[in-house]
């Protein structure tokens, strides 16, 4: 694989080498970072030794690698750059408890949506996205809230879109005219059923509604 994202090889590379990691279920090897990006085994060597040294990756008793304590850091700086994710926190939990299922807020960076703020269900099958997930626009409701595309509804649904077995219900957080994020309910297609818009769709918009009234600045 030669990520090309960029246009700055090196750059994508490391950034790959890092989603490598973080896609593993625990500490990984050499060779299980080659495996996933493909790149040779001394590249990948040279990169994650790099990485290394930045604090971006670290090593566990056996040495293999895992994600650096340096991105807490960095994590930490990121999420203040983002009020609107504690702000909306609340009103995300007040959804939870009235809907009863998964809770998200996402938005839009670039090509995909990042997940902001993740609040699961207490049922034992529910869906589970991990803050920070990235994910693509084109498909779920939360994405297509964040394309613009909206249908006749303060709400979009979505069933089995980004996953089989899976309904979501999304409304807009606007700010100024313009959509910022997007609120998202999601849950097993058994209990939000084929049609989840009538029966999620006014609790969700209430809480993109609380949300966008609420008092918050990127700056």
């Amino acid at each position: 694989m030669e990520p090309t994202i960029s246009g700055v090889g090196v750059l994508d590379k490391s950034v790959a080498l890092l989603r490598a990691v973080e896609a593993v279920d625990g500490p990984c090897t050499l060779q299980d970072l080659v495996a996933a990006t493909g790149f040779a085994k001394a590249t990948a060597h040279r990169l994650a030794a790099a990485l290394e040294a930045h604090g971006l990756l670290g090593r566990d008793g056996d040495s293999r690698y895992l994600l650096g304590l340096g991105l807490v850091a960095l994590g930490h700086q990121a999420a203040a750059s983002w009020p609107i994710g504690e702000v909306a926190r609340p009103h995300l939990e007040q959804l939870r408890e009235v809907t009863g299922e998964s809770v998200q807020l996402y938005v839009r960076q670039g090509d995909q949506r990042i997940c902001l703020v993740s609040l699961e269900s207490a049922h034992e099958l529910r869906t589970i996205v991990a803050e920070g997930s990235r994910l693509a626009l084109e498909v779920g409701s939360a994405g297509r809230i964040l394309l613009g595309q909206h249908g006749d509804e303060p709400w979009t649904a979505s069933v089995e879109e980004r996953a089989a077995g899976v309904a979501s219900v999304s409304a807009p957080v606007v700010v100024g005219g313009e959509v910022v994020a997007a609120v998202g309910v999601s849950g097993p297609l058994g209990r939000l059923g084929a049609d989840p818009g009538p029966t999620f769709g006014p609790a969700v918009v209430q809480a993109a509604a609380s949300i966008s009234a609420a008092r918050w600045s990127t700056g």
